[in-house]
Order: C-alpha cells, then sequence, then structure tokens
C-alpha cells in the first residue's frame, strides 16, 4: 500500500514534467511565429509567411491545450492520491483486529514452545528418577509435576489451536481486502494512463490536421499567383497613361530625381515652365547637381536632466515636420519610389536609434553589484506606502553574455590539474544538528530588492492598495466565446534572502518572502462588464501554515478570519472593485493582451540553514603576499518544494590587497577594475556530480596585502519550484486556472567566514 502512495506521487510528477515540456515547446513556438511575422513583407515570397505564422500559432495552440489536460489531468491525480490517503487509513482501522490475532499467535507460539519444553524436562526427570531407585515420596513430588506440566501444555495446545483458527480466518479476510485495494489501485492508475495517453493522441491528431493544412496551402500557393499579388499590391494602374510618346522623349533624358524638398530653401534656377506634367515640380535642368543639407542632433545634457531630455526630443520632432516628401506623381518609375520610402525608413531609425541611445540603462552584471552598498528600488514614487515593509522580490538573474572578461596577464601561469595548495582541508559542517527546544534565528532587516515575477505586469495592482505599471508579458490571448469557464493565470515568485556566518549553521539568518500575481486576458473585461453580477472568483491557499505572515490587497480581496484549519485559508475577490480596475488599466494600455493583478504578499516561516536551497561555508588564509580562498556549498533539496535544479549560479568575491595573479577552481573570471572574482557555475541539482556539493578555489598573488576577507555574494534562480510550498486551487463555477507559474530567486545571498 506504501508502494502505492509512492507510485500515484510518481506518476503525478511525471505529468507535471511532461506538461513542463510542452509549455516550454509552446512558448518557444509562439515566439517562432513572432519571428515568421517581422520577416520581410517585400517580394513575392512574402505572402508565404503568413502560411508559416498561421501553422506555427496553431501549432503551439495546439501544445498549449495539451499542456491545460495535462494539468487537469494533475488535479485528478492529486485527488486520487488524497482518497488513496483517506482509505489507507480507513483500511488500517478496519484490519486492527487481525493485528490483535497475529499478535495473540505469536504470544500463544511462544508459551506453547516453554510449556513443550517444560513437559519434556519433567518426564525425562521422573525417567531418571526411577532408573536410579528413588523413593517413593520422591517419585510422587516427581509425578505431580510432570502431571501439571501435561495439563499446561494440554491447554497451550487447545490455545494455539484457537489462536490459529483465529489468524487463517482473519489473514484471509484482510489479504482478500488488500488485494481488492491493490486491484483498485491499479485501475485507476490504468484510467489515469488512459486518459493521459487520450490527451496526447487528441494532440498528436491535431498537429496532423494542422499539418496537412500547412502542406494544402503550400501547393495551393502557385508562382503565378505569388506573381499576381505582387503586381495587384505594387501597380499604379490597368490603364496605360496618355502621351506616352512625349513622357519616353522626355525620360530618355539623364536626371537625378530628388526625394525631400526642404521649405525656405532658395532654389538657383526656376523650374522650366515648359516642362511636362509627368515629373513632379521639383525638377529642374540643374538636377544634376547634387543638392546637401545639414541635420544637426545635439545630445542630452545631463546637468538639466529630464527638462533637457523632452527639449531635445521636441526639436527632434520639430527636424522631422521641417522634412516632408516630394509630392507623388501620377506616375513614377517604382525604383524611385523604393528609394523614396527606403530614405524616409532609414531617416526615421536613426532618429529613434538616438533617443534610445541616450536613455539606455547602464550594465547591471553582477560584478557591479555591491553587496553592502543600498539596494536598489527602482524609479521614485510620491503615492503612499503601506504600513507594512513590502516583501523582498527576486532580480532577475543576469544573461551570461553581459560580461566582458578581462585580457588574461601573458605573465599569468596556466593552473596546473590537482588541488590548490594553501588552504586545509576541513570537514564540511553541512549537516546542521537538530536544535531541540530552540527557537531558529531571528530574521535579519535584510534590504529589500527589485523583483520580475514570471507574468511581468502591464499593469499591476500592489498590496499597498496603488497600481503600478510595467510590461505586458502573458500567455497568447485565447478566444473568451467559446469557452464556458474563463482562463485565469497565476505565478508565485518568492525571494530568499541569507547570511551564513562561518561553519556555524546556528549563526545563518535567513528571510523568505513572496507574492501571489493573478493574470486575467484582455477579453475578459467584456465580460465582466456586460454582466450585472460575473461569477466570484475564488480560491484557496493550501499549507499555509508555513507562512509566517500574509499580507493580502485589501482593496480586492476578501478573506473570512474565522477559518479553523491553519494550513488553507479561503480567498474571494472584490468583483466590482476587480472589474472597475481593470477596466481603468485597459483605457490606460488598451493594446495589452493581459493584465496582471497584485493579490498578496507573504513572510515564510524559516528554520535557518535547514530553509536555504543552497548552503555555504567560505574560508579564508590571508597572508602578505597572497591570498587563499575556499567556497563550499552543498545543494538542499529538503528547503523546495518539490525540489528543482537552481540556475545561473553565480558567486562573486571581492579580494583587496592588489591582486596580480589569480588561480582558480573551476576557472572564474577576475575584474581588476573593481577587484572582484566571479563564478558562474552550471546548473546545481541532486542530479549534479556529488548531489549537487562542491568546492570553489582561488589563488591570489598580491602586491599590497594581506587582503581583508570580505563578504561574498551569490546569486541564482530556479523555475517550477517554490520554497514555501504553497499552492492554490480555485473553488466554485465559472473559471478555470490555465497557468499555475512558481518560481524562486536568491535576495540577498551572502556569506562571511
Amino acid at each position: 500500500m506504501k508502494h502505492g502512495q509512492i507510485s500515484s506521487k510518481e506518476l503525478s510528477e511525471f505529468i507535471r514534467e511532461r506538461a513542463t515540456i510542452e509549455e516550454a515547446y509552446s512558448r518557444s513556438m509562439t515566439k517562432l511565429a513572432k519571428t515568421a511575422s517581422n520577416c520581410s513583407q517585400l517580394g513575392t515570397f512574402a505572402p508565404m509567411w503568413d502560411v508559416f505564422k498561421q501553422s506555427t500559432e496553431k501549432l503551439a495552440a495546439c501544445h498549449m491545450e495539451l499542456v491545460r489536460k495535462l494539468q487537469e489531468l494533475i488535479k485528478e491525480v492529486q485527488k486520487y492520491v488524497e482518497e488513496q490517503a483517506k482509505n489507507h487509513k480507513k483500511t488500517k482501522e478496519e484490519v486492527a483486529s487481525t493485528l490483535e490475532a497475529v499478535q495473540n499467535i505469536q504470544s500463544v507460539s511462544q508459551a506453547l514452545q516453554k510449556s513443550k519444553e517444560n513437559y519434556i524436562s519433567k518426564t525425562l526427570e521422573q525417567e531418571r528418577m526411577r532408573k536410579e531407585g528413588a523413593t517413593q515420596k520422591d517419585l510422587d513430588k516427581a509425578g505431580l509435576k510432570v502431571k501439571k506440566a501435561t495439563e499446561t501444555y494440554k491447554s497451550y495446545v487447545e490455545k494455539y489451536a484457537t489462536a490459529k483458527t483465529e489468524f487463517e480466518q482473519r489473514m484471509t479476510e484482510t489479504s482478500q481486502k488488500f488485494q481488492g485495494i491493490e486491484e483498485e489501485h491499479v485501475l485507476r492508475m490504468q484510467e489515469i494512463i488512459h486518459s493521459y495517453c487520450q490527451s496526447v493522441e487528441e494532440t498528436h491528431i491535431q498537429i496532423g490536421e494542422g499539418q496537412e493544412e500547412f502542406v494544402k496551402n503550400m501547393e495551393n500557393t502557385s508562382v503565378e499567383s505569388l506573381i499576381q499579388k505582387l503586381a495587384e499590391s505594387k501597380g499604379t494602374g490597368k490603364e496605360r497613361p496618355g502621351n506616352t510618346a512625349k513622357s519616353l522623349t522626355h525620360s530618355a533624358k539623364p536626371r537625378k530625381r530628388k526625394t525631400f524638398a526642404i521649405p525656405g530653401r532658395r532654389r538657383d534656377k526656376d523650374t522650366d515652365s515648359t516642362q511636362n506634367s509627368f515629373y513632379s515640380s521639383s525638377d529642374s535642368e540643374d538636377e544634376d547637381e547634387p543638392r546637401k543639407f545639414h541635420v544637426q542632433i545635439k545630445p542630452v545634457q545631463t546637468n538639466n536632466g529630464t527638462h533637457q531630455h523632452k527639449a531635445t526630443i521636441d526639436e527632434l520632432k520639430a527636424s522631422i515636420g521641417n522634412i516632408s516628401l516630394s509630392p507623388t506623381p501620377a506616375v513614377r518609375d517604382a525604383s524611385h519610389q523604393h528609394a523614396v520610402t527606403n530614405y524616409s525608413l532609414c531617416f526615421t531609425t536613426f532618429i529613434l536609434f538616438y533617443l534610445s541611445s541616450n536613455s539606455r540603462l547602464s550594465n547591471n552584471d553582477l560584478l557591479s553589484l555591491d553587496p553592502f552598498g543600498p539596494t536598489s528600488t527602482g524609479s521614485s514614487s510620491s503615492l503612499p506606502h503601506s504600513s507594512v515593509p513590502p516583501p523582498n522580490r527576486p532580480t532577475t538573474p543576469l544573461g551570461t553574455a553581459t560580461i566582458i572578461p578581462p585580457p588574461r596577464p601573458l605573465s599569468r601561469p596556466k593552473l596546473p590539474a590537482g588541488k590548490l595548495t594553501g588552504i586545509n582541508e576541513a570537514g564540511r559542517p553541512f549537516s546542521p544538528s537538530k536544535m531541540s527546544n530552540s527557537s531558529p534565528p531571528p530574521a535579519a532587516p535584510l534590504a529589500r530588492a527589485e523583483s520580475s515575477s514570471s507574468l511581468s505586469s502591464n499593469t499591476s495592482l500592489s498590496t499597498s492598495n496603488t497600481p503600478t505599471v510595467g510590461t505586458s508579458r502573458g500567455p497568447s490571448p485565447v478566444t473568451l466565446a467559446s469557452l464556458d469557464a474563463l482562463p485565469i493565470a497565476v505565478a508565485f515568485t518568492e525571494s530568499v534572502n541569507a547570511y551564513f556566518k562561518g561553519a556555524d549553521p546556528s549563526k545563518c539568518i535567513v528571510k523568505i518572502t513572496g507574492d501571489m500575481t493573478l493574470s486575467f486576458p484582455s477579453g475578459i473585461i467584456k465580460i465582466f462588464t456586460s454582466s450585472p453580477s460575473p461569477a466570484v472568483l475564488s480560491f484557496k491557499l493550501s499549507n499555509t501554515s508555513r507562512l509566517e505572515q500574509i499580507m493580502p490587497n485589501q482593496q480586492l480581496l476578501h478573506s473570512d478570519s474565522s477559518q479553523s484549519d491553519t494550513n488553507t485559508k479561503d480567498f474571494w475577490l472584490n468583483m466590482p472593485a476587480l472589474t472597475a480596475y481593470l477596466r481603468k488599466s485597459s483605457e490606460q494600455n488598451p493594446a495589452a493582451s493581459y493584465y496582471n493583478v497584485d493579490i498578496l504578499k507573504y513572510q515564510v516561516c524559516s528554520n535557518g540553514i535547514q530553509s536555504t536551497p543552497l548552503n555555504l561555508v567560505v574560508y579564508w588564509k590571508c597572508t602578505s603576499s597572497t591570498t587563499d580562498l575556499r567556497v563550499d556549498y552543498r545543494y538542499n533539496p529538503e528547503a523546495m518544494q518539490p525540489p528543482a535544479a537552481l540556475t545561473n549560479v553565480q558567486v562573486l568575491v571581492p579580494v583587496s590587497g592588489d591582486v596580480t595573479n589569480m588561480q582558480s577552481i573551476p576557472n572564474a573570471i577576475w575584474n581588476a577594475e573593481q577587484s572582484k572574482s566571479l563564478w558562474k557555475l552550471s546548473d546545481i541539482s541532486d542530479k549534479s556530480e556529488n548531489e549537487g556539493s562542491g568546492s570553489l578555489r582561488a589563488k591570489f598573488e598580491l602586491s599590497d596585502g594581506p587582503s581583508i576577507p570580505a563578504t561574498l555574494a551569490v546569486q541564482f534562480f530556479s523555475e517550477g519550484s517554490l520554497l514555501s510550498g504553497v499552492d492554490v486551487e480555485l473553488v466554485g463555477s465559472g473559471y478555470r486556472l490555465s497557468l499555475n507559474k512558481k518560481r524562486f530567486a536568491t535576495g540577498r545571498y551572502m556569506a562571511d567566514c
């Protein structure tokens, strides 16, 4: 029965992993479809890109539909797991009498064996006394003992027969019950697998139909139809222009056509009055001499701030306004028309490039991170904040292409294979002792870090009751009219802040915070506004006993404070307030496909170092000429629900003392300007080498030592898992959960010696 529960959970995880893979594939295909829409729309091949786009979008939709079906199947499996646990508990109570029968026959068997041995012993003793010629009195005493042992032995034989009968009856009934449970378990598992196969098969059929449609569209697109479409889109008419001979005579002269006519510029010669109207009014006989004009763009002055930047933009707009295209003639050579269009596009692109280059953000690399400096809090705002400080939110991990390593000095020797000397091998104290009757160390007031959640919001509402504006990035919008249940997406984002001090686990300070965001497709606003009383959106949070504090959005979210279950909590939304907010968000940004709303924030109960996904210990050995460094790390799967890989792991260590040379295992990047060493590691999980445990080692040669041991900073993130284990389930009808995104990342994650 225990193995049956394990199999059910493993099957649920397998289906969940398949859904994750299908979701990633669907998103990749959606991006590919957007790539097809951005391809060149010029030339005869342009209509083919529409066929590619439609086919790719349908393929992405097929896989996303499979994701939805698999998520529904996962819910069914989880429901079965809960039912299975209840049935097993009930069965355990029902077979309690069988356990008593087993214990009874065991005790009776032992007593029977002892009585048998006592009977044999007394009988042999009586026979020995007879042979040795003992007195009659002694023989009578021995006879009484034999009689008593015989009666005891006989009674236990009877008891054993009764216990055996009851044992066989109970065991037969219990075994049949166990077999029935296993048969039902295997049958339910087969039903789940059948649903899984049916969902995959239906998706494959849809994919095959889409492929057939794609092939037919390609076959039906002939060369003649493509040429005809180009002629219809680029042609100027079906009738020839009049006075063809005179036009040909004039067109025989080599001329250069000016694309732009700048107002206010004096013409050197008047336009020929006898000139034919076939040509534009900007043509003149002196056009063989090229004319020049000068455009000056002034850079932004840093001392004037935003006002100067706005003035520069106004000047650029004015410059664009003073440049106009020549009047379009009734008939014009196609190459000339393309030249005009290309020139205007190039000029506009140059203007946009100038504007973007002046507002471009500086490189936000981990090398530029100061672990001890103030944390950036984004753009300032005069809006009021809640009295409760917002929880830390993780910073989006940076790409690996943003760091340019410095050139390697010619005098730097290659690091020999083997271990670095200078740091003694010490046992890794990565098995934190279980401290009974003691509370975890208090959470440190770690600074706030900005976040980028898995669903970046276009117009989100924070728990401080203040709307925030960002960029809308959600799944592809769906057609709501064809669905009985409205799709809602949810995203959990958690941030772990930790400070490791030496090798003592009790000195580790941990703070974990998170937030929950709901995402609504733009089409749902019309449904909300057209209905006088839309269905109330309710949901249930599970595993809330692991949360120390929950801060709901009081403008939109309600809950029942009298709930008795400490592990779950029910919430429902204020639908009129939600409708009004979504309508306002749509008016502010009508082009958004999705609108995200920050529903609640929470703080997770931490248990010291056991709550950290990556344990750290750092060792320093500093002399006047060298510094030896070793950083031990260990992956802790018990801190995550479920365990997931840590990706984009980066370790940053400041080293003072004017480093002249560095040797490291594995290879690290040294930034001489900032005096910092950076390690970039591959994914860390229990499937990694040594089950996710390892060491970083480095030896630094100094010119102005010794170094002062500094605090190192670590960055990583993880997808598909949470540190709190919290989950959500929609309650009632009218809505369905189309996406449940989970991720966590580091806030301030530091270690000292």
